[in-house]
């Protein structure tokens, strides 16, 4: 029997007005436990060259407390407190084996609202969900059963800048379990017409979600630059505009979980391109395109889903000339530009799409390296 999967179910709640309050002043605990000990670990660093570790920063967490002028932090529950000062040490470990930069403050404003709770900190019964420090459970819209039997082990509490309430909650699934193998594979070449082009030859379009709501997002903007710095107005023009940007960014994280599940289920290999789309933001010309496309969100949704599904994923080098290659007798045609879309090989006089030619160039790539 293979590892069950933990998998996190994801819901919107409406907080009373005593759990928004009692949620806000979470959340601004939270983070200003993170910078605090954020900056007590860079100064011993800096000064004295000693690397601190979680336990260190839990002891000056309790120091803190016990202090006149961060005393409010005994108002919430200890737990979420702690988790953010395990959320800096796992911040720490990523940044000493080069997996990502130094950690960074949280701003008030640009960073996310949230809060975690482990299985001390909640209460689930019936079905419902208590929080410490609350006295009535939260009201959650049940899009979709947890599986049966399966009780949270972490409860992850955000707000969004438009304004909307969520609780994740982590469970073990039983219900995630590997499909029968097949015997189709698939190559995927990323693009922005088509978002995707398969080695079939099919092509998925690029909804575009962006430029769909690209006046009402301009005309958001502009309401936003014109209203008082600071005033009431201001902040609503400020929740006008994020309700357009979570609009956008919910449809197209949809569409893009659709197409990974369909893709998963239907092939038993999917390969696709190691591309670097932090460097490919900087071409100014496509940045809002190539944003749009979210093409490293679709990359995690396959590699996680895969993993689910007993399916692969393989990305080959990002500087294989798929696109100038002929599928038909490998030779590279060097003279072709980004305009041309369609192609006829000067060896084998084999006529390609360009699109369809790279995609099937990827999958074999991919074939010949697993």
């Amino acid at each position: 029997m293979g590892e069950v999967v933990k998998r996190a179910y994801k819901y919107r709640f409406y907080p009373t007005p005593e759990q928004a309050a009692a949620l806000n002043r979470t959340f601004g605990c939270v983070r200003k436990v993170y910078n605090l000990a954020l900056d007590a670990r860079t100064r011993a660093w800096t000064v004295d060259r000693q690397r601190s570790t979680y336990v260190q920063s839990s002891a000056w967490l309790t120091e803190w407390k016990r202090t006149e002028e961060l005393a409010y932090l005994n108002e919430v529950s200890s737990v979420p407190l702690q988790q953010a000062l395990r959320h800096l040490q796992a911040g720490f470990a990523a940044f000493w084996n080069k997996r990502a930069r130094y950690p960074r403050f949280k701003s008030k404003r640009k960073s996310r609202a949230s809060a975690e709770y482990t299985r001390s900190a909640f209460r689930w019964r019936y079905g419902q969900l208590t929080l410490a420090k609350m006295d009535t459970p939260l009201t959650i819209v049940w899009s979709r059963p947890l599986p049966d039997g399966s009780e949270p082990s972490t409860v992850t509490v955000s707000r969004d800048p438009a304004g909307r309430w969520f609780v994740s909650m982590l469970v073990e699934d039983p219900t995630v379990a590997a499909l029968p193998p097949i015997d189709t594979t698939v190559g995927v070449d990323a693009g922005i017409t088509s978002l995707l082009t398969l080695s079939t030859g099919e092509k998925i379009t690029n909804p575009r979600r962006e430029r769909v709501d690209r006046r009402k997002l301009a005309k958001a903007q502009r309401d936003l630059s014109r209203k008082a710095k600071d005033s009431a107005n201001r902040a609503k023009a400020r929740v006008a505009l994020a309700r357009i940007h979570a609009r956008i960014a919910d449809r197209r994280r949809d569409h893009l979980h659709k197409l990974s599940t369909r893709l998963v289920r239907e092939n038993q290999t999917v390969v696709i391109e190691d591309l670097s789309v932090r460097n490919m933001l900087r071409n100014h010309s496509l940045a809002r395109a190539i944003a749009d496309a979210a093409w490293s969100d679709l990359r995690g949704m396959l590699e996680y889903k895969a993993a689910w599904y007993g399916r692969t994923v393989i990305a080959i080098d990002r500087w294989h000339p798929s696109t100038k290659t002929c599928s038909a007798c490998g030779r590279i045609n060097t003279a072709m530009t980004l305009g041309v879309r369609a192609w006829t090989c000067p060896g084998c006089h084999a006529a390609h799409d360009r699109d369809v030619n790279a995609a099937r160039n990827i999958l074999a790539a991919g074939l010949a390296e697993s």
